[in-house]
């Protein structure tokens, strides 16, 4: 029985409509080996990692500083219990988390995964709310189209109707006020012009912040956080935020008493240009949840960073039960903590974030072609991270129907040229490990634009 046989037999995969997957004419690829930027299927044929793994390796497959400090934790321990225990290595990293993000003072949770992560942070600002008795800040803001994560608390503060709508029973309820997202902003009177990121041509008053103090101001004390993703938001097709909302949402949430929660899961760790996407507006957020990237992309580990405010919330006597009382299981895991202090090492070590400036040029030079193509409606890039959004009709920014599944099927036929990658809906997206090549980030390019071509062919004049 082939490893393609055995998934079909006992595996459910995420976010996959299993009818199509187990259908007798597809094939799953199945990886077995990775290096750098490349993958290598069962049948011998190899693949440039265009999405990073699902946005979470860095510097590569196989990263020899990673692999050997996870080779000599393991010649110690694997894991032990974080409750009421502590390891070296943990205690280690958050020290580091800490330093890189600039947060002093701040306290390191440990969990699993993003979702975890920020459903700790939740948690956290509800309980501590409670505890300084301000009893009536119970009231969760957030933006349209917003993903933190599949656990029922971050659904809650999310609003993706594909993702969240079957659970829509289950969730408590947050106030959603519109995403600054500008290519498909009602507000921005700037017509669609090819060759321009939407950002850049707005034309608008900031209403999507003028929404945000009108929600906040409307909440008055029943307003406890804002939680976003800083810049770019990730499952809602890579939408990209003009540069100073960031600046001027947390300069509102502080004159209102209000904490802000930032979803740095997908954007952080050099993946916006910065280390963290809040340093470019030199924001300090109240919690920051943090993963994908922290190891590398080897183990699941996840982080969520609190103020001290919030931290002595918690502070008291036993009896009070003011502890939170929340965890995993393989909180602190010493494998996954080490894998990533070896991960953050490589930042030092090889001045990644200066390196990955250049790979931003070379990544802006080949994907600038896709404005040739006519259903190709945007091309914005925040850092390492480009997205084309496909549509039926450039002027009026009109989408294919969803049931056409434009986006999977470009990107199922850009495998045939060597490249995986995943969209979201019909937006196209390469997010390159940083130890791709200039070669490896046209290459992608190039397979990326080859499938758009050969499912919406350019109607050249005759």
């Amino acid at each position: 029985m082939t490893s393609a046989d055995l998934d079909r037999d006992f595996v459910w995969h995420p976010f996959t409509q299993m009818r199509d997957w187990n259908a007798s004419a597809h094939t799953p690829i199945v990886i077995v080996w990775g290096r750098g930027a490349l993958l290598k299927a069962e049948d011998g044929r190899e693949y440039l990692d265009g999405n990073s793994s699902i946005w979470t390796n860095l510097h590569g497959h196989r990263r020899p500083e990673i692999d050997q400090a996870i080779r000599d934790q393991l010649d110690r321990i694997a894991h032990s219990s974080f409750l009421g225990l502590t390891n070296d290595v943990a205690a280690k990293l958050a020290r580091e988390l800490v330093t890189i993000t600039g947060l002093q003072d701040a306290k390191v949770f440990f969990s699993d995964d993003g979702s975890t992560a920020m459903e700790a942070a939740l948690k956290m600002v509800y309980q501590a709310r409670i505890q300084r008795g301000e009893k009536k800040r119970t009231t969760f803001i957030s933006l349209a189209s917003g993903y933190h994560g599949d656990t029922v608390g971050a659904m809650s503060a999310g609003h993706s109707p594909i993702f969240h709508a079957a659970y829509k029973p289950l969730l408590f309820e947050t106030r959603e006020v519109m995403s600054p997202a500008c290519y498909r902003c009602p507000h921005n009177r700037a017509e669609p012009v090819r060759g321009t990121d939407a950002r850049a041509a707005r034309k608008c008053q900031w209403e999507c912040l003028g929404e945000l103090t009108a929600a906040l101001d409307d909440l008055g004390e029943a307003a406890s956080a804002f939680v976003l993703e800083p810049r770019v938001q990730g499952a809602a097709g890579m939408t990209m935020h003009p540069i100073g909302y960031l600046e001027k949402a947390a300069q509102a949430c502080r004159e209102r008493g209000v904490w802000l929660v930032l979803d740095e899961v997908m954007t952080g760790f050099g993946r916006t240009g910065t280390m963290f996407a809040f340093q470019q507006e030199k924001v300090t957020p109240d919690l920051v949840a943090l993963a994908k990237g922290l190891t590398g992309g080897y183990l699941p580990v996840a982080a969520t960073l609190a103020s001290r405010e919030i931290f002595d919330a918690f502070l008291g006597d036993y009896a009070e039960l003011k502890t939170f009382f929340h965890g995993h299981s393989y909180t602190g895991n010493a494998l996954g903590c080490a894998a990533a202090l070896a991960n953050l090492k490589i930042f030092e070590t090889e001045n990644t974030l200066e390196k990955n400036a250049a790979l931003e040029q070379t990544l802006a030079r080949n994907i600038a072609k896709f404005w040739d193509h006519p259903n190709v409606g945007d091309v914005r890039q925040e850092g390492l991270i480009a997205a084309i959004e496909i549509v039926r009709d450039f002027p009026t920014r009109q989408s294919f129907p969803f049931a056409d599944r434009l986006g999977h099927r470009i990107c199922e036929a850009a495998r045939a040229h060597g490249l995986l990658t995943r969209p979201v809906g019909d937006v196209l997206i390469l997010m390159p490990p940083y130890c791709a090549t200039e070669s490896q980030i046209a290459e992608m390019v190039e397979a990326l634009w080859l499938g758009l071509n050969e499912i919406l062919p350019i109607k050249l004049a005759t």
